[in-house]
């Protein structure tokens, strides 16, 4: 079976060393490819306490960080010379949300993350990663720092 060229790559960020290792590989790919990319970061709610869930501020506050950092990595793309770049966040469960939610909605035919995330990888069953890798129905990347 011959390599083929990935269409459209979707990748996860966060703040990272591994998630910006794995956009930096996905600039790269996207390029070599002339893929499309869409960058995506989610807002893990569940990480907030209960005080900070009722407070709309602070819920607001989060996801503007998160919406400049998201941009801030789209224009990076973009300057790298990616012609076609898109950047979404999600909410919830990272690795269930790019699972159930991502993938079927923009449908890419390659997904490229970081081993490690500063937050909420290692909570519930194990890494992130490794579900998204076990789960998701396309190739899976993942890219160590």
């Amino acid at each position: 079976m011959a390599a083929k060229d990935f269409q459209k790559i979707l990748v996860g960020v966060d703040d990272s060393a591994d998630a910006l290792a794995a956009f930096r590989y996905a600039i790269h790919r996207a390029k070599a490819d002339n893929a499309a990319l869409i960058i995506a970061s989610i807002l893990e709610s569940d990480d907030y306490s209960v005080y900070q869930a009722l407070d709309k501020d602070y819920v607001h506050g989060e996801r503007a960080e998160l919406e400049q950092h998201i941009q801030d990595y789209r224009h990076l793309a973009e300057q790298a010379g990616i012609q076609n770049v898109r950047a979404v966040i999600a909410e919830g469960d990272p690795g269930e949300t790019i699972v159930k939610t991502l993938i079927p909605k923009y449908e890419p035919d390659l997904l490229i993350i970081g081993a490690e995330a500063k937050k909420g990888l290692k909570k519930h069953f194990g890494s992130q990663a490794a579900y998204m890798a076990k789960h998701a129905p396309v190739s899976v990347l993942v890219i160590r720092e």
